[in-house]
């Protein structure tokens, strides 16, 4: 499914990209490739924050604890899931291919069809972080301004408007926040069923010699 190509992106961010682009560019060079592949490995270092806080729950938490753990992903996954739909939807082409916001601090564009709205990376550090915070408050707020600066940086960088991060880390976050639990119920009582199952199995005793 592909949509119209959206050509009325907000004034504000507009003028907002170009301010932090125009910032950008003046930076040194080793601060360009920092943040080229911070962009790309903030995400990653959010999913170990999210395992570390899974881990804790898994090994020492209660049930709904455990379920929680399991749950995560999934709204992760699924916030990923709204945001490609949302980009076909709305299918806003990128500011660095459009001549008036060309960029240079990116080493790429990313190629036509892949739309900009809303940022793939920004939901995704946001549902991470939301659900990180949900598990584990000290590792969550490790995780959210990790967030904020994975979705800073995709405009740092130029592949990004304003909007498109801010619209994607608010996609992940509720999802992150709201449907983890929702997840989490059904998994808690398949938890508790399996629970009541092995305490009702009966005992087996070695044979006697």
């Amino acid at each position: 499914m592909t949509g119209t190509v959206m050509t009325d992106v907000p004034d504000i961010s507009v003028e907002w990209y170009r301010d932090i682009v125009d910032f950008a560019d003046g930076t040194p060079q080793p601060v360009h490739w920092f943040a080229t592949h911070f962009t790309e490995g903030a995400v990653l270092l959010l999913g170990v924050l999210l395992l570390l806080a899974a881990a804790t729950r898994l090994l020492g938490g209660d049930i709904r604890g455990r379920a929680l753990a399991l749950a995560a992903p999934v709204s992760v996954l699924m916030a990923y899931g709204g945001s490609e739909g949302l980009k076909d939807l709305v299918a806003e082409d990128r500011p660095c291919r459009r001549p008036a916001d060309l960029v240079i601090v990116a080493a790429h564009c990313p190629p036509a069809g892949d739309w900009s709205f809303p940022s793939n990376h920004a939901t995704m550090a946001g549902a991470l972080a939301a659900a990180t915070l949900l598990l584990h408050r000290r590792i969550g707020l490790v995780a959210v301004p990790l967030a904020l600066l994975a979705a800073l940086s995709r405009t740092f960088i130029g592949v990004h408007y304003p909007h498109d991060v801010a619209a994607g880390l608010l996609l992940g976050a509720l999802v992150g926040t709201l449907l983890t639990p929702l997840a989490a119920r059904p998994l808690a009582e398949a938890l508790r069923w399996r629970v009541r199952r092995a305490a009702r199995r009966p005992l087996t005793h070695p044979a006697r010699r």
